[in-house]
C-alpha cells in the first residue's frame, strides 16, 4: 500500500511540472461560416464493360475485388404511374408477390431455405417509375443464386395465398395511415399539387385493392418484366468472360410475348394554385405544416443553381433554421428543398413543425425567406458555403462501385448522359450570387404557393383565416370496405 502511495504521489507531481511546461491551451470555437473546406476529390468513375444481348436486355458490368461479394440490380422499364386508377396498389402488389409468391419451380419456402443456406438475397419491388429485382451474394455461390435470380424474374408463380397475404398487409397500412400527423400532411399536400387523380399523388384504398385478382398481376408482370424493357448492372468480384457467359444463359434465350408498357407519360400540371388547406386533428398540440409548388427536373439546366439556392435556405445554420427557428423560436424543425424528378416534375417545398399557437407566424415566417431570397441577392460567403456544401456532399453519392454503378443504370434508365454527373458538378461549381437570384426569382412563385397545414383547430390562435385567404377544410376519412369484401 505504502509503495502504491508514493508511486501515485510521483506521478502527479510529474504531471503538474508538465503541465507547468505544456500549459493546456483551448481552442476558441470557430464560427460555422468560418470554417474551411478542402476541395472535394474528384469523382472518378470505375472501368465497366457494357452490352446488349439479342433480346434487348442492357447489361453493364463493373468489378471490385475488394470483398468476396457480388450484388446486382436490374431496373425496369415500369412503375406503379401505369396502373389502373381503378386499381391503384396494382404495381405495389405485383412487385411484392413476384417475390414473396416463389417460383414456378420451388415454393417461397424452398426460395427462402436456399437463399438463407448461403446468405444471400433476392428482391423485388415496383415504384411509382420504374420496377427493380436485385440480389447479393458471396463470389462462391454466385452461379447458383444468380439462376435462383433469372428465375424470380422469369418464372414467378404469383402465388393465391401470398397475394392474399400482401393485400392484408396493404389494407392495414390503408386503415393506419392517419396515425402519423407528419404522413397526412405530405400525402395530402401531393394531391394538392398534383391532383387527386394523378399516379403521382393517388394512394391505395380499399375498394382499389379489392378489384386487384391474381390474373391482374400476371398481367402487369408480363407488361413490364421483359427484356428489352430492362437494364442490369452486376458488381463485384467476377471475372467478366465467366460473368457474361452467365447472363447469356440464364437470360440470352429470354423472349416473352405481348404487350409492352406505354411509352407516354402521365401529363402534370399544378392541380391546385395557391390557398391555405387544414385537415383538424383535435388530439394533437402541435402543427405539421407543409408549404410549396410544382418543382422542376434534374436535367434542367438550372438545376445546379438550385441546389445551392435550396442550401442556402435550409439545413443547420442556413436562413430558414437561423431565422425562424433560432431568432424567432417558431418552428422545431424547418426545411425547404427544391425537389426535381428525373422525367416529371417535382415538388419545391418547405415546412416544419411548430406549436399550435405559433402556426401563423411560422407560415409568415417561411414564406419571408422566400420571398427574401428572390428579392436581395444572398452574400458572397452564403454562396461560397453552400457551394463547398453540396460539392461535398455529392461526393457521398460516388464512395464505392456499387453506389456508382447504380447512377450510371439511372442515368441510362432515364436517357441521361452518361457525364451528367461531371455536368452537374461544373454547374454547381460556376454558379454565381446573380445565378442563385436569377434562378430564384424565375422558379419561386410566391402567388402559387399551397399550404397545407394539419394541426388543432381550436389551439390555432391567431386562426389561420387571420393569412387572409379562405381556408379549405381537407376530408381525410378512410372510405371503408364494401360489405361482403
Amino acid at each position: 500500500m505504502k509503495v502504491f502511495r508514493i508511486s501515485s504521489l510521483f506521478i502527479l507531481a510529474c504531471l503538474a511540472v508538465l503541465l507547468r511546461i505544456h500549459p493546456a491551451i483551448a481552442d476558441t470555437p470557430k464560427h460555422y461560416t468560418d470554417l474551411k473546406f478542402s476541395p472535394p476529390p474528384e469523382v472518378r468513375v470505375p472501368d465497366y464493360t457494357q452490352f446488349k444481348l439479342k433480346n434487348g436486355m442492357t447489361v453493364y458490368l463493373m468489378e471490385d475485388h475488394e470483398l468476396p461479394l457480388v450484388s446486382g440490380t436490374a431496373l425496369v422499364r415500369t412503375g406503379d404511374r401505369f396502373e389502373p386508377a381503378n386499381q391503384v396498389g396494382l404495381g405495389e402488389l405485383t412487385g411484392t408477390v413476384m417475390r414473396s409468391g416463389g417460383t414456378q419451380k420451388r415454393s417461397a419456402d424452398q426460395l427462402n431455405q436456399l437463399l438463407e443456406q448461403r446468405a444471400a438475397s433476392i428482391e423485388t419491388g415496383i415504384a411509382t417509375t420504374s420496377g427493380s429485382a436485385s440480389f447479393n451474394t458471396l463470389s462462391e455461390d454466385l452461379p447458383e443464386v444468380f439462376d435462383l435470380f433469372a428465375e424470380v424474374i422469369q418464372q414467378p408463380a404469383f402465388a393465391e395465398d401470398k397475394l392474399a397475404i400482401a393485400k392484408v398487409q396493404a389494407q392495414g397500412g390503408i386503415a393506419r395511415r392517419n396515425d402519423d400527423p407528419n404522413g397526412i400532411a405530405g400525402r395530402e399536400f401531393q394531391k394538392l399539387i398534383y391532383g387527386e387523380q394523378s399516379p403521382y399523388a393517388r394512394i391505395p384504398e380499399f375498394s382499389t385493392l379489392a378489384n386487384i385478382t391474381r390474373n391482374d398481376l400476371v398481367a402487369f408482370y408480363r407488361r413490364s418484366f421483359r427484356p428489352e424493357q430492362m437494364l442490369l448492372g452486376v458488381v463485384g468480384d467476377f471475372e467478366p468472360k465467366q460473368m457474361r457467359s452467365l447472363i447469356e444463359a440464364k437470360f440470352g434465350t429470354w423472349n416473352p410475348t405481348g404487350q409492352k408498357m406505354p411509352s407516354s407519360l402521365p401529363s402534370v400540371t399544378q392541380a391546385k394554385q395557391g390557398g391555405i388547406f387544414f385537415a383538424n386533428q383535435p388530439q394533437l398540440n402541435q402543427s405539421y405544416l407543409q408549404i410549396g409548388h410544382l418543382g422542376g427536373a434534374l436535367n434542367s439546366p438550372d438545376y445546379p443553381a438550385l441546389s445551392v439556392m435550396e442550401d442556402v435556405l435550409s439545413g443547420f445554420g442556413r436562413r430558414l433554421f437561423n431565422e425562424v427557428r433560432s431568432r424567432q423560436g417558431l418552428a422545431y424543425s424547418v426545411f425547404a428543398s427544391w425537389g426535381a424528378q428525373f422525367d416529371y416534375p417535382g415538388v419545391f417545398l418547405a415546412g416544419g413543425e411548430t406549436r399550435s399557437q405559433a402556426t401563423v407566424p411560422f407560415i409568415q415566417a417561411v414564406k419571408k425567406e422566400i420571398e427574401r431570397i428572390r428579392q436581395e441577392p444572398i452574400s458572397a460567403e452564403e454562396l461560397a458555403f453552400a457551394k463547398d456544401t453540396v460539392l461535398n456532399s455529392f461526393i457521398f453519392n460516388f464512395q464505392d462501385p456499387a453506389q456508382t454503378l447504380s447512377r450510371l443504370l439511372r442515368y441510362e434508365y432515364f436517357g441521361y448522359p452518361k457525364d451528367f454527373i461531371f455536368q452537374y458538378r461544373k454547374g454547381v461549381e460556376a454558379t454565381t450570387v446573380a445565378d442563385v437570384q436569377r434562378v430564384a426569382q424565375k422558379y419561386l412563385q410566391p402567388e402559387k404557393l399551397v399550404t397545407m397545414v394539419v394541426g388543432n383547430e381550436k389551439e390555432i390562435n391567431p386562426p389561420l383565416s387571420s393569412l387572409g385567404q379562405p381556408v379549405s377544410a381537407v376530408d381525410i376519412t378512410i372510405p371503408q370496405p364494401a360489405a361482403g369484401r
